[in-house]
């Protein structure tokens, strides 16, 4: 009886340590300071959980008091996806735009500085870098979140960043495995398919992945995609063919595996979290993702109950959920002796000179920078999940440091273009976009202003992908703070 009660418990405990649950409020619930107790492994950090760095390296603190080697993840890649300033935009502009740089010494600083900025918070486990090739233009849910469409720049950018990340004692987590960029469906709404053969798949999309594990990535993420070319039933993130016999065997790759957030729609609509959760460590992933919409101990005792109970009817090896448990033990290692190891100087401004640096201007040639404020037409398309819609973007505010009394608007609809002339009456009028390319009424409020208002200038604050209008275009590559910065100093001639 005393044997079958130890058996018990450590497959409880494994069970527990595999899940990267999320929490609501900014201090930790008893709940979660339980189960880290009950050998809870990992946490996984929000926007919503975060309103400073001191009231954040509080919150690690608390969760260490419990459990010194506890794994605090969080989704910062910076540029639009940024949870760490997710109430002012962040202060590193994201991959596209330093794609579009393309100096491999300025990511691997810019990822050492915000590595630096989460250590020095208590975070030491960041799902990032997005490794996509982001060959759709028209995709939905990467776009500046890549480094870019050539697989050979996204692969050096990819491995710069992780060693950037990781100098700082942060472990990097490469996304989304096997590649998210050929996609035209967003996966937090459905299950998105890459039709692909597999040289393609092996010329384009693996290379980034082949750049991070040879690098040292010490996690790596996968995505909630069909890939016929590698498993014609299942998504990559429950493929023993992806995940085990390519990732691991072919790749070589001997880290972590983490699976995106399992409340995702095209996990959570086709199979289930609990299913999805049992199906996707039998592949090969070492670790669950899930709270993002999914924060409450509920959601904890129905995963580990779902995995002790595939365990006991031999659907689950007990021994691939000790292998995956074992992984997640090894990465808390792993941090605490990188936390001693990583300095802690840094380069306060890397974020600002990468962005004036992404900036590209056309039409510029006898510009007069504004001497007088303007109007600020921001033409807002919906907001993916991951960027969400609480973190501000665009030029009006650092326009309005710059030249006080800049007024500004936000426009959507088929209407925006008419909306906004109105609105701006006499002023110079500055046109801000994201992702022209995407948006037919974005474009068509373009033509509208510029039809009536050929002086306006435009920024696109996304993928650079439609042709340059206005008389000054300026292309940010993201739509960062420090990207609105740069931006706004061009137009005020700071």
């Amino acid at each position: 009886m005393t044997t079958f009660a130890s058996e018990t418990d450590t497959l409880t405990r494994d069970a527990l340590t595999v899940l990267q649950p999320g929490f609501t409020g900014t201090t930790a619930p008893d709940w979660l300071l339980r189960r880290l107790g009950e050998g809870l492994a990992s946490v996984g950090l929000f926007g919503r959980n975060i309103s400073s760095p001191e009231q954040l390296a509080a919150l690690t603190a608390q969760l260490r008091a419990e459990r010194d080697d506890v794994l605090v993840a969080i989704d910062e890649e910076g540029g639009d996806v940024t949870r760490l300033e997710v109430g002012t935009g962040s202060s590193f502009p994201g991959n596209h735009a330093l794609g579009a740089v393309d100096d491999v010494e300025l990511t691997r600083e810019v990822a050492r500085e915000l590595g630096r900025r989460l250590a020095a918070c208590g975070v030491n486990f960041n799902w990032a870098p997005s490794a996509d090739v982001n060959s759709n233009p028209g995709n939905p849910v990467i776009g500046v979140r890549s480094f870019g469409a050539d697989p050979d720049l996204v692969a050096r950018h990819t491995a710069a960043y992780v060693t950037g990340l990781q100098s700082a004692g942060v472990a990097a987590c490469t996304k989304h495995f096997p590649g998210h960029g050929d996609t035209a469906v967003d996966s937090h709404h459905a299950l998105p398919r890459i039709d692909v053969d597999p040289v393609v798949l092996g010329d384009r999309e693996l290379a980034p992945f082949r750049a991070a594990i040879a690098a040292g990535t010490r996690a790596v993420m996968s995505a909630h995609i069909l890939v016929p070319a590698l498993d014609q039933d299942r998504p990559a993130t429950l493929s023993r063919r992806i995940l085990t016999d390519l990732l691991r065997g072919e790749l070589g790759y001997d880290g972590l595996i983490v699976t995106d957030g399992m409340e995702m729609q095209a996990i959570a609509a086709t199979y289930g979290i609990e299913r999805g959760s049992v199906l996707a460590i039998a592949a090969g992933a070492d670790a669950i993702c899930v709270g993002g919409g999914l924060a409450d101990d509920e959601t904890v005792r129905r995963l580990r109950d779902a995995l002790v109970a595939a365990v006991r009817s031999g659907e689950l090896a007990e021994e691939r959920l000790a292998d995956a448990a074992c992984r997640v033990r090894e990465l808390a290692r792993w941090t605490a002796g990188a936390a001693t190891e990583a300095g802690r100087d840094g380069s306060g401004d890397v974020g600002l000179t990468a962005a004036r640096r992404a900036v590209r201007t056309t039409g510029a040639d006898g510009f007069t920078p504004l001497t007088e404020a303007p109007y600020v037409a921001a033409f807002t398309p919906v907001a993916n999940i991951a960027v969400g819609d609480e973190t501000p973007w665009g030029v009006a505010a650092e326009l309005a440091g710059l030249l006080p009394g800049t007024e500004a608007g936000t426009f959507t609809g088929p209407d925006a273009g008419g909306s906004a002339l109105a609105a701006a009456g006499e002023r110079r009028i500055v046109a801000v976009v994201r992702d022209e390319h995407r948006h037919p009424w974005m474009a068509a409020a373009l033509d509208t202003l510029l039809t009536a208002r050929p002086d306006t200038l435009v920024v696109e604050m996304g993928v650079p992908q439609a042709p340059a209008r206005g008389a000054v275009h300026i292309a940010t590559h993201g739509a960062a703070r420090v990207c609105g910065r740069a931006a706004a100093e061009i137009i005020a001639g700071a």
